[in-house]
């Protein structure tokens, strides 16, 4: 996913959705961009990363489906992130036959190894932290960029960031003293 480069404005979501509701393919294609990180740390949160990648097209064509059922035009990323939280998840045995991950050629398989560690401690924190985290370490946004599309404030944001941090350094054993020494000259 790719970091969005404009804060949607609320009027914006609002004349896109209307627009979308009408038919509008270039519409929902905004609606899309702007709201894709979203879904996808949503989806990141509870799945593997090529199943959060099916899945956040998925996502995507349920709302297009049921934009009539929106009753906000101007709600539409709050709207699309429950129906994110709501997809339902293959079986396992379904599971089984997605690929665990889409390899990036240039990671080491440290690296990769590494990722899926920070990403599996990232999945077992709360929601509001994980979902938060998610948008700012892994779709790159800034705390403006996750207000604007979570409708949280900046001070919620701040405030999830800093606790969601502090208990992702617990969950991967990172001390202070480690940080501390990290930082040092």
């Amino acid at each position: 996913m790719q970091p969005t480069t404009a804060k949607p404005v609320a009027f914006d979501v609002a004349l896109w959705t209307r627009a979308a509701r009408r038919g509008s393919q270039q519409a929902f294609a905004e609606l899309y961009t702007r709201f894709a990180p979203l879904v996808h740390a949503i989806l990141l949160g509870r799945t593997r990363p090529a199943l959060a990648d099916e899945l956040t097209q998925e996502c995507f064509a349920l709302a297009f489906a049921r934009l009539d059922q929106l009753r906000e035009d101007g709600r539409f990323g709050a709207w699309i992130a429950v129906i994110a939280r709501r997809i339902e998840l293959p079986s396992r045995e379904a599971l089984a036959e997605v690929p665990e991950e889409i390899p990036d050629p240039q990671a080491t398989p440290e690296q990769r190894a590494e990722a899926a560690r920070v990403l599996g401690a990232i999945s077992s924190l709360p929601e509001a932290y994980r979902e938060t985290l998610m948008l700012r370490l892994v779709e790159g946004l800034g705390g403006a960029e996750i207000a604007a599309l979570t409708g949280l404030g900046a001070g919620s944001v701040r405030v999830n960031l800093h606790r969601g941090m502090r208990l992702l350094r617990a969950a991967l054993g990172i001390t202070e003293d480690a940080i501390a020494k990290e930082t040092s000259p």
